[in-house]
């Protein structure tokens, strides 16, 4: 922005005199704050997914972002860990301006996740997922047990919350009617629905969520509405006791909007302890007052929490 502000100035300075009268050229358009601003050491395609390498250190963390994020989400969590660990941040595909794999878009992802930890013969990393991500994580968990290290899961459960009671038939279809709701007509019905999601439920910030939605909105909407349909037909719980490592759960918690459910900040924690139960060593902590990107909105309580359940492997 800088570059084009003085190149700017340059082209102002060496114009004729009856260009003075002329409109000024447009400002260039503010940077995003939330915008992806560290240089990784490595970038690098693997399967399906984009890693970014940083830092080098003790056992890897590979941060995992959620539906229609890309590795912008993960900026202030990595700049926390990567002087102690060798951080890897993931893009799946159909995010972030990459395109979709034809098929199962998690099957994908969670292939690419396996050939990550295969190839760069990565000795039981952390998985770090957020929403669809700590699904990501938790599924490599179960199918992977010898593999990972450690779970870690903000507001990423192993059922869809509201979904517990409902039959793997009833699951499916009702996915496929929210996705068949939910799908925008466009570009900019899509990036006006990550607006009201932002602000509705993603941060407590109205500024920062119009900024966050900026970013989502680079997504594929039918990748999006896809990931949304898989996931939201999935159980993971009979999975959970073939979980060897250690998981730990962050509950965003928020009163104004918890309240509407009659909800406190235990019951929620009880509700998400109850669906992560079968997994043998999980715990559950809450981080308020945050909404679903509790990282974006307690980053220092979510890094706090990290950092102890690291403390402990």
């Amino acid at each position: 922005m800088i570059a084009r502000f003085v190149f700017a100035l340059t082209l102002a300075a060496g114009a004729p005199a009856f260009a003075a009268d002329a409109p000024p050229p447009p400002s260039p358009p503010a940077a995003n704050r939330f915008a992806a601003t560290l240089v990784p050491a490595e970038r690098f395609e693997i399967g399906a997914v984009q890693v970014e390498r940083h830092g080098k250190g003790r056992r890897a963390l590979i941060l995992i972002p959620g539906l229609a994020s890309g590795s912008w989400v993960w900026q202030g969590t990595a700049r926390s860990f990567l002087g102690d660990h060798t951080v890897y941040i993931v893009t799946l595909p159909g995010f972030d301006g990459r395109a979709p794999v034809p098929g199962k878009q998690m099957e994908a992802a969670q292939r690419a996740l396996a050939q990550l930890i295969d190839t760069r013969k990565l000795v039981k990393p952390v998985l770090v997922g957020h929403s669809l991500g700590g699904v990501l994580a938790l599924s490599l968990a179960a199918q992977r047990p010898d593999a990972v290290g450690g779970v870690i899961s903000i507001d990423g459960l192993p059922v869809f919350p509201g979904a517990e009671d409902l039959t793997p038939r009833q699951r499916e279809q009702m996915a496929q009617q929210l996705a068949r709701r939910m799908a925008p007509a466009d570009q900019r019905a899509f990036a006006a629905q990550q607006q009201d999601y932002m602000r509705g439920t993603g941060v407590l910030d109205m500024a920062r969520a119009d900024e966050l939605a900026k970013l989502s909105a680079r997504s594929d909407p039918g990748a999006v509405l896809q990931y949304m349909a898989e996931t939201f037909a999935m159980d993971l719980r009979p999975a959970l006791p073939q979980i060897t490592a250690p998981v730990l759960l962050i509950a965003p918690y928020f009163e104004a909007d918890a309240s509407i459910h009659e909800m406190t900040e235990q019951t929620k924690k009880a509700y998400y302890g109850a669906l992560i139960e079968a997994a043998p060593t999980a715990q559950v902590v809450t981080v308020a007052p945050a909404r679903h990107f509790a990282m974006i909105d307690q980053p220092e309580q979510v890094n706090e929490a990290i950092r102890a359940f690291l403390k402990k492997l």
